[in-house]
């Protein structure tokens, strides 16, 4: 359990079985089911194609993911869906990282296509249920060593919220209640947060948490588009290239647990060659 992304796999998939079970989820088990076995297959046969080693995790995380926010009405829709969020990783790279956060990229493609939509309001707005998901995600973050950039969206984002509610003179109640959502919570701790996809250095990830901030909010109160969080990450991605040239700090990279380098050091842990292309 020393990889962070068992947490994250095990808290995304008591979140779906709880929405599906509880808050009825308007999303099938076939549509979960195609989502997930799609993902792995395509993970599979792109590991061959670049000769690296299958892992599941990645391709599962991301398959969960989108089995929370996106809607569709199609089959195909919902194959093509995980195909290009899992394609996304190995296709759109620089400098042999990957640029975009694979289930941010898969929503905003489908968006684009017409060919689904997302789901933001479906946890309702039980405060309750908002603190429990962000002591889930917490522990995520925290595992992952990208607390810093959750945190510093949580700070700007509510304070661009407030600032705006204070210069129209609305009343506390209106951005209260915009950030009484299972959708930002998931988006703070599960997408914005993915370690692969965030620059690496920490006043690099506070940088690109206020841009994303300050872009979302422009999308939503200048342009009137919906989910302008997906939007804006993805376009503030673009930018993590830069901001790592700006402020270059080590790569972050899984640590995963594997057979000890020796006998008489059982608690060694082997970290993956800088050469090798990371899911």
């Amino acid at each position: 359990m020393s990889d962070p992304r068992h947490y994250q796999i095990a808290v995304l998939g008591s979140l779906l079985a709880y929405g599906c079970l509880a808050l009825d989820f308007a999303v099938g088990w076939h549509q979960i089911v195609t989502l997930v076995l799609v993902a792995l297959g395509t993970q599979m046969l792109a590991s061959r194609w670049v000769d690296i080693p299958f892992d599941w995790r990645s391709p599962l995380i991301s398959s969960l993911s989108l089995c929370l926010l996106l809607r569709t009405e199609t089959a195909s829709a919902t194959v093509l869906a995980a195909v290009i969020t899992i394609a996304s990783k190995f296709l759109i790279r620089l400098r042999g990282k990957h640029v975009f956060n694979p289930t941010n990229f898969g929503l905003i493609a489908i968006l684009l296509l017409d060919a689904g939509w997302v789901s933001p309001g479906q946890w309702g707005s039980a405060a309750l249920a908002a603190f429990a998901f962000a002591g889930l995600g917490g522990l995520v973050v925290f595992r992952a060593r990208r607390a810093d950039v959750t945190w510093a969206f949580l700070l700007f984002y509510p304070a661009l919220l407030l600032a705006r509610a204070i210069w129209l003179g609305d009343p506390m109640a209106i951005p209260l209640h915009q950030l009484q959502s299972g959708a930002l919570l998931l988006f703070a701790f599960f997408m914005i947060s993915d370690p692969k996809t965030t620059p690496d250095r920490r006043s690099g990830r506070i940088l690109f948490a206020l841009l994303v901030a300050l872009t979302a909010g422009f999308i939503r109160f200048v342009l009137f588009q919906p989910n302008e969080l997906l939007w804006a990450l993805v376009c503030c991605s673009m930018l993590t290239p830069l901001i790592d040239r700006m402020l270059p700090a080590e790569r972050y990279r899984w640590q995963t647990a594997i057979p000890p380098l020796s006998d008489s050091d059982p608690t060694a842990f082997r970290v993956q060659p800088k050469g090798v292309l990371a899911s």
